[in-house]
């Protein structure tokens, strides 16, 4: 009797270990959406050509869309002949399926010089979850790329597309995905990631979508989804969709500024924003029941409208629209270090920073809590339209996207 209730304690504590923790994710900018890459001993300097060249294909449709990598396998969004495809392939390049997601972004006037994917998908356990820039979302099979249900923000959820289009890369928990169709009834949304159901709405301030992938801040007794409308950054109740605080933004042109996923670390939430005005970069307190936010500091000499940003210790590296990485203190929001001819996405591991410039080039820079200095950087010359997309790194290999190529590079 002893050894049958010790067996059935042991697989209940299992069972429970397994539910907590065996769910594995990946998505945009790393598992906790902060642009660190938990990779080590990564190549310190590159060969004056560049890291090796492992892989390369050119069958991804065209768009900005950042890959995922999850357990070997990569996934990518991209469009084709008008519509939107996922596609799935092994590590070493070789196309596993694709599947469409309805038609893709196209835009006009201005927007329409940006066609394509946008959103990178998000990878939950044995699901893929994607949405395309006209706002459908859908969820798939890992092994096969089998539809199992989809959502279309607009039609479905009353949501309204914005001038370029969604670019939303969904958040996803064990229960929920997370959305934002920016309607003035539905504007947040969270779907039952299983079944595609709606499971609560949220007016939230009725503002429009911008271009911000959500994060959530997981307190003791509150989970905050924090995300970015057109005019606002706002904590939202995880669990109902209850708007907890908003704070009114000044960053805003036609096309809107917020691209960036903020960071909290330590009670603060830090976000970075704007190019010719506005907020720029900024730090706020939130109080410890989760309920309520303080701002700290501004800082609107640094504008970054979609470069993302990352928090190394007491450090904030950025870049930003006058072509400078720059430093900023956490305590004070003052910059205390510069390094120029960088503008576009920035990435960091294993004390090195990667930032990929919209000029085309990778630059590895070290020097993270010291003097920084770039120490290799070697350009890409496959694919085309502009050098827009976050790089990623995973088993020690940097995934660099650029228009309809995707190419792999050994940097361990």
């Amino acid at each position: 009797m002893k050894s049958n209730l010790l067996l059935l304690i042991f697989a209940c504590f299992f069972n429970f270990v397994t539910n907590s923790y065996g769910q594995s994710i990946s998505q945009w900018r790393g598992a906790n959406r902060d642009g660190i890459y938990p990779d080590q001993n990564l190549l310190k300097i590159w060969p004056e050509t560049g890291p090796k060249l492992l892989w390369l294909t050119e069958e991804i449709g065209n768009g900005y869309s950042s890959p995922v990598i999850s357990d070997g396998k990569l996934f990518i969004n991209g469009e084709i002949d008008s519509i939107s495809h996922v596609f799935a392939f092994d590590q070493n390049g070789k196309l596993i399926w694709k599947t469409p997601n309805g038609r893709e972004f196209f835009g006009e006037g201005y927007s329409g010089h940006f066609p394509g994917a946008r959103s990178a998908p998000t990878v939950y356990d044995n699901l893929i979850y994607v949405c395309s820039g006209l706002g459908r979302i859908a969820c798939m099979e890992v092994a096969s790329g089998k539809l199992k249900w989809t959502v279309d923000m607009n039609k479905d959820l009353g949501g309204k597309l914005n001038m370029f289009g969604n670019s939303e890369s969904l958040l996803v928990d064990a229960k929920n995905v997370y959305c934002m169709p920016g309607g003035s009834e539905n504007n947040v949304v969270a779907l039952n990631r299983l079944t595609g159901k709606v499971v609560w709405t949220s007016k939230a301030l009725g503002d429009v979508v911008s271009f911000c992938s959500p994060m959530i801040i997981k307190l003791p007794e509150l989970n905050i989804l924090v995300t970015l409308s057109r005019e606002y950054l706002m904590g939202l109740d995880a669990k109902n969709g209850e708007l907890l605080w908003s704070q009114k933004e000044d960053s805003v042109k036609l096309e809107g500024e917020y691209c960036n996923t903020p960071i909290y670390a330590d009670g603060f939430i830090y976000e970075i924003s704007g190019v010719e005005k506005g907020t720029g970069a900024f730090k706020l307190e939130l109080s410890p029941d989760g309920k309520s936010i303080k701002p700290i500091w501004k800082n609107d000499k640094v504008k970054n409208p979609m470069g993302g940003f990352v928090k190394i210790g007491d450090r904030i590296y950025t870049t930003s629209e006058d072509k400078k990485l720059k430093v900023l203190d956490t305590q004070t929001g003052q910059l205390v270090e510069t390094l120029s001819g960088m503008k576009g996405s920035l990435i960091a591991a294993d004390s090195l920073l990667f930032c990929y410039t919209d000029n085309g080039y990778v630059n590895l820079i070290k020097g993270i809590g010291s003097k920084l200095e770039v120490v290799s950087k070697f350009k890409i010359t496959k694919g085309e339209k502009e050098h827009f997309t976050h790089p990623v790194i995973d088993s020690g290999v940097l995934y660099v996207r650029h228009g309809n190529a995707l190419m792999a590079y050994q940097i361990k």
